[in-house]
């Protein structure tokens, strides 16, 4: 008989195994939780051997990347030390599933940071994949504050690739003048466009001509701070690497190469491809790409990295770093040239590459078949009052002093206009290679109100500028969603025809997409995420100028909203303990 003392014994044992494996399982399932403080502040930096105010995190620009794996939980205190400037930091390519309040979207999703405020970001990073951080307040990204997020797979699981190292990087182009400065003159009469970017930055560096100032001092601008000597990737022969690849620039597209090697497409915006190989990637405002490079070649040698402008008429220098092979000197500069890149105007190989880029066939998500509505959105360039604005089917952006997560939940329907946006425009009559001949357009703050769980369509069409035999490339970034990429086109979209031709089979799903010159691109997602999330022009100017929307989808399945979020416009009054 066995001894009640003993029986108790082996229970309690028995019951502390299960309650061991019950955690390692939990902790597998919901991951763990990565804390971060970060000190947002001005500090004088030289990244293209200019000297100028930069917004830094824990003083770097870059700022830290953020390492961390499917599921895991991030909550990230920031502390706001600019001293005289609001803040808010948008999670680029985080969905956001549960917390739209922390998408970082000032306007939209929170109040500003005030300066001095600590405020606490909280979300779950539920894919893995290459994704990225930067300030979404005004255009204070292009003054240096963005960052990388990379997101491994759970252990255990493995993905469609090998490699042997992880490296991540972030292309950015750089202006010398103040944020502050190009806000006032794209709101100017007469009108004073930004210009084309003095550098380009690979990983936070550039090099500037400084000889091309009038009077330049050491201290302004010096061609020998190490802060702006090339960026190196150090790579051992014979290794395989996956570069992550983000932009972030403010205005520019770009092409990017490594000299003498291949570069092999696997993964966008956090979605397996179906591998193709480039020699230059093309990447616009926004987008990430994962690349996977053999370093075989002439290991004798270091190699050039470029970073070239597409899409506009280049008057920025090719960024420069250097790809160096071990145990070469990493400032060992190449013995060749730079390259210049593709042709800035040639079109056809950025859209082949749009058209490559397709779901890997062993992690397709197959989109419905059919969609409950369609939104035609025409980008065109107007003026409000003789001043300059991007417009969405003649209508301009703007901000209401309430964000809009907070008033639609809040129930503040006097807060914004509750007119419904236009969801087309005239497909007959409107002449898209041509100066619009009414360029007058009116500004709002309206909002898309869509369906609950319903499948959406965006077509976006791209038009003539103001100026004759012009049309740019527009980045479109959308907030708490992925939506599948259904087709690119040249021309007018046909609304009729072009559905038909649609790729329902393996289109990639992405957060970022371009529409091309004269051209349009045709998405579908699901609305299945409750908040309100913005879709916008990545390009920080057109953001500015009123190129955007937002869409409200599931208010009402909105959690209780913390009160950290409020504090400006109606909800002065409403935050709480």
């Amino acid at each position: 008989m066995v001894e009640p003392k003993y029986c108790s014994a082996n229970i309690v044992r028995f019951l502390a195994i299960l309650l061991f494996i019950w955690l390692i399982s939990a902790s597998a399932v919901e991951g763990r939780i990565r804390r971060y403080r970060w000190e947002a502040k001005y500090e004088y930096r030289s990244p293209d051997c200019f000297k100028k105010l930069v917004i830094t995190i824990n003083g770097k620009t870059p700022g830290p990347t953020i390492l961390a794996e499917q599921g895991d939980t991030i909550i990230v205190e920031l502390k706001n030390s600019l001293l005289t400037e609001n803040l808010a930091i948008h999670w680029h390519g985080i969905r956001q599933i549960g917390t739209p309040w922390s998408d970082g979207t000032e306007g939209v999703t929170q109040c500003p940071v005030l300066p001095g405020d600590t405020f606490t970001y909280e979300f779950v990073v539920d894919r893995p994949g290459t994704y990225l951080y930067h300030a979404h307040y005004g255009m204070q990204r292009e003054a240096g504050l963005y960052g990388s997020i990379r997101v491994s797979v759970p252990k255990g699981v493995s993905e469609p690739f090998s490699y042997d190292y992880d490296r991540s990087i972030i292309l950015a182009d750089w202006y010398h003048k103040s944020t502050y400065e190009q806000a006032t003159d794209l709101s100017s009469d007469p009108f004073v466009w930004v210009g084309e970017p003095q550098s380009l930055l690979i990983q936070g560096k550039g090099k500037f001509n400084c000889s091309s100032l009038n009077s330049p001092t050491a201290d302004t601008c010096n061609l020998t701070n190490p802060e702006c000597s090339p960026y190196v990737l150090t790579v051992i022969p014979g290794k395989t690497y996956r570069l992550r690849i983000g932009s972030l620039t403010s205005l520019s597209a770009l092409s990017f190469e490594i000299e003498g090697h291949n570069m092999t497409v696997v993964e966008a915006d956090g979605h397996y491809v179906d591998p193709f190989v480039v020699k230059n990637l093309f990447i616009y405002s926004g987008e990430t790409y994962s690349v996977i490079i053999k370093a075989d070649q002439d290991p004798s040698r270091n190699y050039w990295v470029t970073t070239n402008v597409v899409s506009r008429k280049p008057a920025t220098p090719t960024g420069l770093a250097i790809f160096n092979y071990y145990p070469n000197h990493p400032r060992k500069f190449p013995s060749t040239f730079p390259t210049l890149g593709p042709l800035w105007n040639h079109t056809e190989p950025r859209l082949a590459q749009s058209l490559a880029t397709k779901s890997h066939r062993n992690f397709i998500h197959a989109p419905p078949l059919t969609s409950d509505r369609v939104i035609v959105l025409l980008n065109t360039q107007n003026r409000i009052n003789n001043h300059v604005r991007w417009s969405i089917n003649n209508v301009s952006f703007s901000f209401p002093s309430t964000p809009y997560l907070i008033s639609l939940k809040e129930n503040l329907t006097h807060v914004f206009d509750q007119t419904q946006p236009p969801e087309s425009y005239d497909f007959a009559r409107y002449d898209i290679y041509s100066i619009a001949k009414n360029t007058n357009a009116t500004s709002s703050n309206a909002i898309y109100r869509l369906g609950f769980n319903t499948t959406v369509d965006i077509i976006l069409q791209n038009a003539n500028t103001m100026t004759a035999n012009n049309s740019e490339t527009h980045p479109w970034h959308l907030h708490g969603h992925d939506f599948w990429v259904l087709g690119y086109g040249k021309g007018k979209y046909d609304i009729l025809n072009d559905p038909k031709n649609y790729n329902l089979v393996d289109p990639i799903m992405k957060n970022t997409v371009p529409v091309h010159p004269y051209g349009w691109t045709a998405l579908r997602f699901r609305a299945d995420n409750p908040g309100a999330w913005a879709f916008h022009c990545h390009i920080e100017s057109h953001f500015h100028m009123g190129m955007g929307v937002v869409f409200e989808e599931g208010i009402d399945k909105v959690g209780r909203l913390p009160s950290s979020i409020m504090g400006c416009g109606e909800t002065r009054g409403f935050r709480r303990p």
